[in-house]
């Protein structure tokens, strides 16, 4: 039995979850699984009418569960940074989902803006550090507000999470078929924190002599995702770059209304999320795209070691798209309302 904290968030996040638990409720008829959902209102909404955004009592609640489950975050009436810092931000760092993991794939008959290329063509895996870097908040103002105002904001790299980023990719990189790692970095530049993740790559690499290994600096890993992204297998990243590089990623996949993540701590409780934002002008009107949190499903499924489910949802995905049901990966011009995407996918969950 597993237990999965659903946080359906804000916009269109409860939308898009709704579909994904409807192919989830699809898989569990399938297979042996079976799961309990325990739901949770934080978001928005929640803090408006009361001024909490996530307790602490529900931080200890989530470390009792086999993972969660997440929609959008961002409200209109809510001033930005307060819900990603202390709702999506808390998570992470609480529960120490050090690796945010960004699946890069071009499924048949989505339109990717890269001439040329197809789905043998884009089919790489980012593996962005989570908890360090420019997120950790170190800084502060000097003369705030006046002509001379200073602000520092120190980026943090620490010799383990470093370390623990890198050896997770390399174990990543080993499941997959062309064993390539890329350390993607701008150690010409940023002389210490970026030295450290050069020295640490190395070391590290030397027990992986069976992964081909490189290096790129991360204006050129810009670049060459747009011009050559067959080069790419999986890449590793500190927390800003990752930040930066899986959003184009998401585009030159068909973009946002396909790209799935999560955050995961391989040895504790992870978390799955659509990438796409909460889409406010689309609350409601039941045209979102549910393919990216259906995506993050099976993506949790596979986290949870449950393979044969994760592969009922991805292949029900792939004939969905194969078959040419939806016309346009954008919110509106998909041809099919969000609802009738999960039930496509839900009915072909049962039948491939």
């Amino acid at each position: 039995m597993y237990k999965i904290a659903v946080i359906p968030g804000d916009g269109v996040g409860p939308e898009v979850v709704r579909e994904g638990i409807k192919v989830l409720k699809a898989v569990s008829e399938m297979t042996d699984l079976r799961y309990e959902l325990v739901y949770y209102d934080f978001g928005g909404d929640r803090y408006l009418k009361t001024g909490e955004v996530l307790p602490d009592s529900a931080l200890s609640e989530f470390r009792q569960m086999s993972c969660i489950y997440l929609g959008a975050v961002g409200h209109p009436g809510v001033r930005p940074g307060i819900l990603e810092k202390e709702l999506l931000l808390k998570i992470r760092f609480e529960l120490d989902q050090y690796i945010n993991l960004r699946p890069v794939k071009l499924y048949p008959n989505v339109y990717t803006p890269i001439k040329d290329k197809g789905p043998e063509d884009i089919d790489f895996v980012v593996v962005r550090e989570n908890t360090e870097c420019l997120y950790c908040g170190i800084g502060g103002f000097l003369k705030k507000g006046t002509k001379d105002e200073v602000a520092i904001q120190q980026a943090v790299y620490t010799r383990k999470g470093v370390e623990r980023c890198i050896r997770y990719a390399f174990e990543l990189a080993k499941t997959r078929t062309r064993k390539k790692l890329t350390l993607c970095d701008k150690s010409n530049v940023l002389t210490y924190g970026h030295d450290l993740w050069q020295r640490v790559f190395k070391e590290v690499g030397q027990e992986y002599k069976e992964i081909e290994q490189n290096t790129v600096y991360v204006d050129a890993a810009c670049m060459w995702m747009v011009k050559n992204p067959e080069w790419f297998d999986t890449i590793v990243t500190c927390n800003m770059f990752g930040d930066i590089i899986t959003d184009l990623g998401a585009m030159i996949q068909g973009g946002m209304g396909i790209a799935a993540g999560g955050n995961i701590n391989p040895e504790g409780v992870s978390m799955f999320e659509p990438i796409h934002g909460s889409a406010p002008k689309y609350t409601g009107l039941n045209q979102i795209n549910p393919l990216a949190s259906i995506l993050s499903l099976q993506m949790m499924l596979a986290h949870l070691g449950l393979s044969k489910a994760a592969d009922l949802v991805e292949n029900a995905v792939i004939k969905l798209l194969s078959l040419g049901y939806i016309k346009d990966m954008s919110a509106g011009k998909m041809g099919l309302s969000t609802s009738e995407v999960g039930d496509l996918i839900a009915k072909f969950v049962k039948q491939v």
